[in-house]
């Protein structure tokens, strides 16, 4: 006898593909109608400032490689350099100072922090640039000898461009301090207590130890000085520093032609920043491998992305 026939069962739908969907994105209306104000304000400013005849774009294009801008450029750029290696320098050794148990060292520290960050920079260089109000002579000799190792008037050592980096360069030092103190207090107390235990000088513990793992966090913030270092080189101006800003200064002093002079100093700012900030992007990558928020630099967050995504 034959077995009976198993029941037909109903044939199961198949799930729909990607072609049979529909789908509808979302409309940001509102996104859209502010980019495009946007847009149109910033088309118009900049359509204002192209066809401005006061600005003279060829005016502008004709300056932009003169020879009194690159040496201004230059000066620029040497200001910058010298005051940031002798700030951090600077900085190492006061935020040390600032984090010893000597009382004398850490007060000391606490005073230089407080009198410098405490004046405005502005202040500072103009004091340097007539220091020779002060002490008409520079006198440095050995005591009850008689010997002078420096007899010279004041405005033959403190030139302008020497008055220019004491100013930018002793007020850096206040602030890398607090910056580098920063990133040697988020080193872990730990990590010191084993370097001793290992019988690590204090010099080697901050040197191999402390510095290398600070730096993480250091660096951030000291490209953004350096950046800052860089426009605040425009104040020593005001002694006559030759940089960038004194130069073009003293053209439009003679031709009137203030607005493309100083579109010219502004543009080439934007240059160097640029270049700083795309080495602040780098050497936050090199310091920060191995954590997340290293891979993260200033380019990455002014163009609004993160790498990897």
């Amino acid at each position: 006898m034959p077995a009976p026939a198993a029941p037909m069962t109903p044939a199961t739908e198949s799930p729909p593909t990607a072609t049979d969907l529909v789908v509808v994105p979302v409309r940001h209306y509102g996104r859209w109608f502010a980019a495009l104000a946007v847009s149109l304000c910033a088309g118009a400013l900049l359509w204002s400032l192209l066809t401005n005849p006061n600005l003279d774009i060829r005016l502008v294009l004709s300056y932009l490689t003169r020879d009194f801008v690159f040496r201004g450029i230059g000066i620029t750029v040497v200001l910058t350099v010298v005051a940031m290696v002798i700030g951090v320098a600077g900085g190492v050794v006061v935020a040390a100072m600032r984090m010893s148990n000597n009382p004398v060292l850490s007060t000391v520290a606490w005073v230089f922090l407080w009198f410098f960050r405490g004046t405005p920079l502005l202040v500072q260089i103009i004091f340097w640039g007539f220091l020779g109000a002060l002490y008409p002579r520079l006198f440095i000799g050995i005591p009850f000898t008689g010997i002078a190792l420096v007899d010279e008037p004041t405005s033959a050592i403190v030139t302008p461009f020497v008055a220019a980096v004491l100013g930018l360069a002793l007020n850096e030092v206040a602030y890398a301090a607090e910056i580098i103190r920063g990133g040697m207090l988020s080193v872990d107390r730990g990590q010191t207590e084993a370097a001793q235990a290992l019988g690590m000088g204090p010099v080697t513990i901050l040197r191999r130890i402390v510095l290398p793992q600070a730096m993480r966090i250091i660096i951030p913030p000291m490209g953004n000085d350096t950046i800052n270092m860089l426009k605040m080189t425009a104040l020593v101006s005001v002694i006559g520093g030759s940089d960038l800003l004194t130069a073009v200064q003293n053209v439009y002093a003679q031709n009137f032609q203030v607005i493309p002079l100083l579109t010219v100093a502004v543009f080439w700012y934007l240059m160097l920043t640029s270049l700083l900030s795309l080495g602040q992007h780098h050497l936050e990558k090199r310091f920060g491998r191995g954590f997340g928020a290293g891979t993260t630099g200033t380019l990455s967050r002014l163009l609004g992305r993160r790498e990897g995504i």
